[in-house]
C-alpha cells in the first residue's frame, strides 16, 4: 500500500476514463442472445484501441478481459459462448492498465424483464457502494467504509459476501489495504490523502455461503442470485473522488 501523488492520481483518472468508456461500449450490447464472449471481445478491442491494456487478462492466469458473472455467479465468471437470456442479471467486472496505473469497476445489469426482488437487490447493492464511498474521507478508517456498506444492506435481509471485498489499487491491481464489506467503525487503517481504493459490495439475495469452482468462479451456495458494484475512489482534498463512473453505462443501456 502506498499513497499516491496528485500526478499519479491524474494518471489513474486517465486509466479510469478508458475503463468507463469500455463499460459504456459493453452496455450498448446487453440484451438477450448476446454472449459473454462477445462482450469480452468488445471490451478488449476498445481498451487496446485507446492505448490501454486489459488489467485482468493473464492476471493470476485469468484468461479474459472481463469477469462475466450471471445470476447466482458472484464474481470471477469466465466469458464464453453462453448467451444471455431474458430475465438474467449479469455482473461485468473490468479493469484497465494505462500509463502504469490500474483502474477497476463493476456493474450488474438487468437483462430484459427481471423479477422485482432482483431489481431491488441491484438497487440496494449500488446504494451500499455509494454509502461506502461517502465514508471514505480523511479522519475516518477503513472500518467506517465497511460499516457503512453493512448498515445499508443488513436491514434488507440480503447477505453480504464475507470472504471477498475491495482493495487498494494503483501501480498494482490489488494493493493494501483490504476494504471488507463488513466491519466496525473506528477500526482499521486510517484514511489519508492520496489513498486510492476499490470499494465493491457483493450482496446475495439469499444466504452468505459461497462456493469457489475449479475455474475460480465464485457462486452462491444456495443458487440464489447475487449483485456486484464497484468503483475506484481516490482521496483528494480530504474527500472521496470517484475516478470511475457509471455515466456511460446508464446512457447506453437499451
Amino acid at each position: 500500500m502506498y499513497l499516491k501523488t496528485s500526478k499519479e492520481i491524474a494518471h489513474m483518472r486517465e486509466s479510469a476514463e478508458i475503463l468507463n468508456k469500455a463499460h459504456g461500449e459493453m452496455a450498448k450490447m446487453i440484451a438477450p442472445g448476446v454472449t459473454t464472449l462477445a462482450l469480452d471481445e468488445c471490451a478488449e478491442k476498445y481498451i487496446r484501441a485507446a492505448g490501454g491494456q486489459p488489467a485482468f487478462k493473464g492476471y493470476t492466469g485469468f484468461p479474459a478481459t472481463i469477469c462475466a458473472s450471471i445470476n447466482h455467479e458472484i464474481l470471477h465468471g469466465i466469458p464464453s459462448e453462453r448467451a444471455l437470456k431474458e430475465g438474467d442479471i449479469l455482473s461485468i467486472d473490468c479493469g484497465v492498465l494505462y500509463n502504469g496505473f490500474y483502474s477497476d469497476a463493476a456493474y450488474t445489469y438487468a437483462v430484459g424483464n427481471v423479477p422485482k426482488e432482483w431489481l431491488n437487490l441491484l438497487a440496494i447493492t449500488e446504494k451500499a457502494l455509494y454509502s461506502g464511498i461517502a465514508a471514505a474521507k480523511v479522519g475516518n478508517r477503513i472500518g467506517d467504509i465497511s460499516y457503512a456498506v453493512y448498515q445499508c444492506v443488513e436491514p434488507t435481509g440480503y447477505s453480504i459476501v464475507r470472504n471477498y471485498g475491495g482493495h487498494g489499487i494503483g501501480k498494482n491491481l490489488h494493493e493494501g489495504p483490504d476494504v471488507p464489506n463488513i466491519g466496525c467503525p473506528g477500526r482499521g487503517y486510517r484514511i489519508q490523502e492520496g489513498l486510492v481504493i476499490a470499494i465493491e459490495p457483493l450482496v446475495n439475495l439469499g444466504g452468505d455461503e459461497v462456493v469457489e469452482g475449479s475455474d475460480g468462479c465464485v457462486t452462491t451456495k444456495d443458487k440464489k442470485v447475487a449483485a456486484h458494484f464497484e468503483h475506484t475512489v481516490a482521496i483528494v482534498n480530504g474527500k472521496p473522488e470517484v475516478l470511475t463512473t457509471f455515466q456511460y453505462i446508464k446512457e447506453n443501456i437499451r
